[in-house]
């Protein structure tokens, strides 16, 4: 029995439910040997039910819709009216726990990458529900250049949780303020994928960030100082993008920043001379900005 498929724009017909989603999916999963993919696959949805229960969001544990496990990960939508206690505290509460689990696990690290997103989807029981734009965006987001190179930028021993937050998200919640989560704890970036024709804009933010993260590409602003060069700075070595080794990292354009940075700093590239406060520029994933100094306590 064939499915009707719906002519746009012929006809007005009823918005699907508003339904937030949430996706997490591991660093470098295909790098495992194949004997370890079936336990890990297991094991991630396990960390996420546990966060969750110790977040004290057991009702949206328990009403989960449209779950999936992406072998990688878990995806599953759920009730808008739970997103200000996802952002805040259950994203600082899973770093917590992965951290707990990666400090004692004999076998891989779990490291995950998380993306947050909300839009209409139908869920109405049936195949196909939680399938529509919104959850291709949040796996775009999920994919996109900027989580993945600050998860891979930061030390595997403190950052165990990087989250892309959309925008709408971001504005709704974050910006509307019913989260714990301020605002100065994220950064604007632009959400790109390799191969995709994907580009919006979003939030990261990381719950632990590692020193290198702070420090990378950051000088703290002399006053009085020497001005700034107007000459072409010295291009960098290898190329665009975030490498990590030990404890440094290189930024070949632009600047990574996350945690809380205090003070005015700045920033020359090859293309960029910057020195201001809260502001956002960049050519690809390059961020940066004035982060206000707080007790971190998982936001």
């Amino acid at each position: 029995m064939s499915v009707p498929v719906p002519v746009p724009y012929a006809e007005s017909r009823p918005l699907p439910p508003y339904r937030a989603l949430f996706a997490v999916d591991a660093k470098d999963f295909t790098g495992l040997p194949a004997a370890q993919h079936g336990p890990v696959s297991q094991l991630i949805p396990q960390l996420v039910d546990q966060a969750l229960e110790r977040a004290g969001l057991q009702q949206l544990r328990d009403a989960q819709r449209f779950p999936a496990n992406t072998g990688d990960g878990v995806v599953f939508g759920f009730d808008p009216v739970h997103l200000p206690f996802v952002l805040w505290p259950f994203l600082g509460v899973l770093d917590d726990v992965l951290g707990s689990y990666n400090r004692q696990a004999v076998g891989p690290r779990i490291r995950l990458r998380a993306s947050i997103h909300v839009g209409p989807l139908p869920d109405g029981g049936e195949l196909g529900d939680g399938n529509g734009t919104a959850r291709n965006d949040m796996h775009r987001l999920l994919d996109s250049r900027p989580v993945k190179a600050i998860l891979a930028a930061a030390s595997e021993e403190v950052t165990h949780l990087a989250a892309i937050v959309s925008e709408r998200v971001y504005e709704d919640v974050v910006l509307g303020a019913y989260t714990g989560l301020h605002p100065d704890r994220c950064v604007e970036v632009s959400a790109t994928v390799e191969g995709k024709n994907f580009s919006q804009r979003a939030w990261l933010y990381v719950p632990s960030p590692s020193g290198n993260l702070v420090r990378a590409g950051i000088q703290p602003r002399e006053e009085p100082g020497p001005a700034v060069p107007t000459g072409p700075a010295k291009a960098p070595d290898k190329g665009s993008g975030a490498e990590y080794s030990g404890n440094s990292q290189r930024v070949g354009e632009g600047a990574a920043v996350m945690g809380n940075v205090g003070r005015d700093f700045t920033y020359t590239a090859p293309a960029t001379t910057y020195r201001g406060t809260n502001q956002h520029w960049g050519s690809g994933d390059n961020v940066a900005g004035d982060k206000r100094v707080g007790d971190r306590d998982h936001r």
